[in-house]
């Protein structure tokens, strides 16, 4: 996967890795990541909660002490290619240009979110969250939170391998961030809670919209040279997005599928919804409530 440049910005990043949190396993009241909660309940780990306030020191909330080590580091050459911390803030810079000229584009105004890099738990404005629930983007302060570690075992684990699965897998997450600011988000949230029999289902197109939303940034990329993505990487997005299909991961941590419990969607649902809208590279194609 090659990028336009070999600049890293680490002004988005808040490095919280080597920062002790508490031991609260509660995620609440905000987006889910693309394993997210489906890890939880598999695993009989959900702790419950909601979410709460919470407080960060002036470092914690201004990039942390790592920060000014990623910067030099990142910056070097071949930094990109060798470092999974350097090629995923790579990334989510240019997932975060890409949106920007998309939504000026469109004479509308992109807040881009931030990203957190972190160990084991986080505290986060929908709750302090274990790495257990994979990458999840928190609406309610508007961050991608990330686990390195837990993203190479989520990898390894369930065949999301390949350069382009971890560019997938930030791109679904910033996808999120989308929906918040389009207000996608806020009216999936009052659905649920004004019929709770529908919550899983409205879930699904929630996450297969961000899914679409990471094929749209793909080919526009693509398309406008921020990256160049080969076929075989594509096929590696396709790989990721069908390795955490519900029924996948169900099949694998239980050995059964229920489709009644699904909040993400099947391998070939979200497979298809990266497909959309990549094929399409409009979000507006990206409608996954009503079909």
């Amino acid at each position: 996967m090659d990028f336009d440049d070999q600049s890293v910005d680490t002004s988005q990043l808040d490095d919280r890795r080597g920062m002790g949190v508490g031991t609260g396993l509660a995620v609440g009241g905000g987006g889910l990541g693309i394993v997210g909660l489906v890890i939880y309940l598999v695993a009989n780990l959900l702790g419950g909660g909601s979410a709460g306030s919470f407080a960060l020191s002036p470092e914690q909330a201004e990039g942390g002490a790592g920060a000014a080590e990623v910067a030099e580091r990142c910056n070097q050459e071949g930094a990109i290619d060798e470092f999974d911390d350097c090629f995923v803030l790579k990334v989510f810079n240019e997932v975060n240009e890409v949106w920007t000229e998309e939504f000026d584009r469109r004479g509308q105004a992109y807040r881009p979110p931030r990203l957190v890099y972190f160990e084991q738990a986080a505290a986060t404005g929908c709750g302090t969250a274990s790495s257990q629930v994979g990458p999840f983007y928190c609406p309610a302060d508007q961050r991608v939170y990330i686990d390195l570690g837990f993203l190479e075992q989520l990898q390894q684990e369930f065949g999301a391998e390949g350069r382009f699965a971890q560019a997938y897998i930030v791109a679904h997450e910033v996808g999120h961030h989308i929906q918040t600011l389009t207000g996608a988000e806020r009216e999936v949230r009052r659905a649920q809670q004004l019929s709770p029999s529908q919550a899983n289902e409205l879930s699904v197109g929630l996450e297969l919209q961000a899914d679409c939303y990471a094929g749209v940034w793909s080919a526009l990329a693509d398309q406008r040279g921020n990256v160049s993505i080969t076929e075989a990487e594509l096929d590696q997005a396709l790989r990721a997005a069908e390795a955490v299909g519900d029924d996948r991961i169900q099949q694998k941590a239980q050995g059964r599928i229920d489709p009644e419990s699904w909040t993400h969607g099947s391998a070939e649902q979200r497979r298809s919804a990266f497909l959309t809208g990549f094929r399409g590279a409009d979000p507006a194609g990206c409608d996954t409530f009503t079909s």
